[in-house]
């Protein structure tokens, strides 16, 4: 087997990344660029996570 394959799934996503509509937030990007953000705050959707890796485990 040859190179096929390989080379059409990345023609795929390369298409796939050219024609897909980004909603880009520049604000967050912005304020992660320059380290305006105080970093120690944990998002949302990470806090349970978080909140388990915190706990240690029951032995």
């Amino acid at each position: 087997m040859g190179r096929g394959r390989a080379k059409a799934k990345q023609a795929k996503v390369a298409r796939d990344l050219k024609y897909r509509s980004f909603d880009t937030n520049f604000d967050d990007l912005q304020r992660e660029l320059h380290g305006d953000d105080s970093g120690d705050e944990i998002p949302e959707q990470y806090a349970d996570l978080a909140e388990t890796l915190d706990d240690p485990p029951a032995t």
